[in-house]
């Protein structure tokens, strides 16, 4: 078995981390930068971060926030929001982030997920998918705008696309678990590994450390997401691994380096 990766999420807004349920009423949870350096010290596998504001007018605070996240930690981030084109996807990439992810651009204009893989290689391709319980009860659709957008779109047949367009992986949020610490969505996600082959991120409604084991041992995820739960330190990285590894999950060990300088 390959190792799970464990990943905390940071959503970006006006350059500050924030969280909320469902994306709405957000709380202020730090900077972004010294949230970084936190979660690379405490041994997290990798990191994402969201721009929720991803305006035109707030791309520049966040391409600054990326160069300045890599200068302070060693582990591979993502950025995403609002990344509508190649030109986007180069600027962050320049910053020293490893991957881009997609999201309403991609819906939008399916190509660009194409366009991406042959330019940087499907490794820095990630498509994230805000899957929401249809209205009609029957399977999942895609949405966007933070969830408050539903887009017709099978969120299983999307997935299945994506890889077949090039992306490298997929982040998946249950847009109906979100926030609620209830659980990851393990029907959704199971839905989704079933068919593609590439790595899928379980996001949206981890609220106790069985919900990680059972979005890998039930879901077949690849790696497992949370953002409140890290960030009020309800539970940690270093926790979630070591009960992870009770489990016989195989997960990274925590890096033993020192980065160099924190605010």
């Amino acid at each position: 078995m390959l190792a799970k990766r464990v990943i905390p999420c940071l959503d970006v807004k006006d350059g500050r981390v924030v969280k909320g349920i469902n994306f709405v009423n957000l709380r202020d949870a730090g900077d972004p930068v010294e949230q970084a350096q936190i979660y690379d010290r405490e041994g997290a596998d990798e990191l994402v971060f969201l721009d929720i504001t991803a305006s035109h007018e707030g791309r520049g605070l966040m391409l600054d926030i990326a160069r300045r996240v890599a200068e302070s930690v060693y582990i591979p981030f993502t950025v995403g929001g609002g990344i509508r084109t190649l030109a986007d996807m180069h600027a962050i990439i320049s910053t020293g982030a490893e991957k881009v992810s997609l999201n309403t651009a991609a819906v939008r204009t399916p190509e660009v997920i194409s366009e991406g893989a042959k330019a940087f290689g499907s490794n820095a391709i990630v498509v994230a998918i805000d899957g929401r319980k249809r209205l009609d009860g029957e399977g999942w659709e895609t949405t966007t705008h933070g969830g408050r957008q539903r887009t017709g779109l099978d969120a299983v047949a999307w997935a299945k696309e994506c890889q077949e367009r090039g992306a490298g992986e997929i982040l998946l949020t249950s847009m109906d678990t979100d926030g609620t610490k209830a659980g990851f969505d393990l029907e959704l996600t199971r839905a989704i590994t079933d068919v593609v082959s590439i790595p899928v991120i379980a996001s949206g409604g981890a609220g106790a450390l069985e919900h990680f084991s059972d979005a890998i041992l039930k879901a077949k995820a690849s790696a497992v997401l949370a953002a409140s739960l890290f960030h009020y330190k309800e539970i940690s990285i270093q926790e979630v691994k070591d009960y992870l590894m009770a489990q016989n999950i195989v997960a990274r060990p925590k890096k033993t380096h020192q980065v160099g300088t924190y605010i």
